[in-house]
């Protein structure tokens, strides 16, 4: 089993966003290069009132800082053009309700048809 020991950050920032943190950590390569690590940190509450956090951690190299910038910042950007900024979300609005599923329920109710047990 090889071992994964983490280097130890140079440079770190921390977003804290509700139930979800995220961190941008800049680490040395053993050949003293600098990469980044962004790691999403999720806490789940049991209901004994325990918890636990699920992480997720991504590796970012200088060779791929500019093509990286790049299409985050398209992704970022076609999101705010298309939604604009506002949050829109069943977990943030209680009164939300989906347009796909006021249709899917239309179309079920009007294409239902009742079927007899002796037709069977």
């Amino acid at each position: 089993m090889k071992d994964h020991v983490e280097q130890e950050e140079i440079f770190s920032q921390i977003l804290r966003a509700g139930r979800r943190t995220y961190f941008f950590d800049v680490r040395a390569t053993k050949a003293g290069d600098y990469y980044l690590t962004v790691t999403e940190s999720k806490k789940f509450t049991h209901d004994d009132g325990s918890f636990h956090y699920q992480k997720h951690k991504i590796y970012i190299y200088k060779e791929d800082f500019n093509e990286f910038n790049e299409m985050l910042k398209a992704a970022t950007d076609y999101i705010l053009n298309e939604k604009g900024s506002e949050v829109i979300s069943d977990r943030h609005q209680k009164d939300f309700k989906r347009e796909d599923s006021e249709k899917l329920e239309t179309s079920e109710a009007s294409s239902f048809t009742d079927v007899k047990f002796e037709d069977i």
